[in-house]
């Protein structure tokens, strides 16, 4: 069969690189969430206050989940939506691991882990995205699709998020001044890192088939959930004086709460 068929494949080489970055994310999670208190010793640098690496390791357990996904995948529509996400966020932490390259424990093996992951995971992933996009299937007749306005309201919240982690990353010294918890310019790059992976809401936006959101969706549904409970384990590092705290808390409940529900009623239009 000719290598340019649309066939919706997934190439061994995705699948391999999927395998390859699981256990990463992994340990990075089992570190980060459930003892937070211990990066000084665990983990390639000291991050205070503790909600911070919670927000890390529920973006990693997310990631794992999805990776695990992509490598038991048999159709590329039904993972590629995370690839472009996830390549930016590893560029731009490999990107801030340079720019604070002083903050971190250099004699530690977690470093050096954290630095081979992210000066190599971004192309890597790039490269299997542009590999594998070859095989994407166009849409066919009987695809269920998400709602246009549906559609519209994700890719405006994917924006938000985005245009959210592009100020955390580039504005740091502003974001500190303004953000609901305490952090450096470090773990504001950190943040915006992770807030960038709303990218994935623009391609539901792009690709309204819901075998192309569904994955992307129950990753997701998992991080928004372990950030929530991470903001209760956490709650004193809020600033209760500041309105952002309760944006902040309200808006990710609101936007969990609303997502499972729209996650649900898909679920069973694609069982009718």
């Amino acid at each position: 069969m000719a290598s340019g068929v649309r066939d919706g494949r997934v190439l061994p080489l995705t699948r391999g690189v999927a395998w390859f970055i699981v256990p990463f994310l992994v340990v990075a999670f089992a570190v980060l969430w459930p003892v937070p208190t211990d990066t000084d010793a665990l983990f390639a640098w000291h991050i205070v206050p503790t909600l911070t690496p919670m927000v890390l390791g529920s973006a990693y357990l997310g990631g794992a989940y999805f990776f695990v996904r992509a490598g038991r995948a048999s159709q590329w529509q039904a993972v590629k939506g995370g690839f472009v996400p996830v390549a930016v966020f590893a560029t731009l932490l490999g990107i801030a691991t340079i720019i604070h390259w002083d903050r971190f424990q250099h004699g530690h093996v977690a470093f050096w882990l954290w630095a081979g992951l992210y000066f190599t995971t971004p192309f890597l992933i790039a490269y299997v995205y542009l590999s594998n996009r070859r095989h994407d299937p166009p849409a066919a007749a009987g695809d269920v699709v998400m709602p246009l306005t549906a559609a519209r309201i994700i890719g405006v919240v994917g924006a938000l998020a985005l245009v959210t982690g592009l100020l955390l990353f580039l504005a740091p010294a502003r974001a500190i001044s303004e953000w609901p918890w305490q952090l450096t310019p470090l773990t504001a790059r950190v943040m915006g890192s992770v807030f960038c992976l709303g990218l994935a809401g623009i391609g539901a936006l792009l690709d309204r088939r819901w075998t192309s959101a569904r994955i992307p969706f129950q990753v997701a549904l998992a991080m928004l959930t372990l950030i929530l409970i991470a903001g209760i384990r956490a709650h004193g590092d809020f600033a209760a004086a500041n309105i952002l705290t309760w944006t902040f808390v309200a808006g990710f409940a609101v936007l969990t709460l609303a997502m499972a529900i729209f996650y649900v009623r898909m679920e069973r239009l694609g069982r009718d």
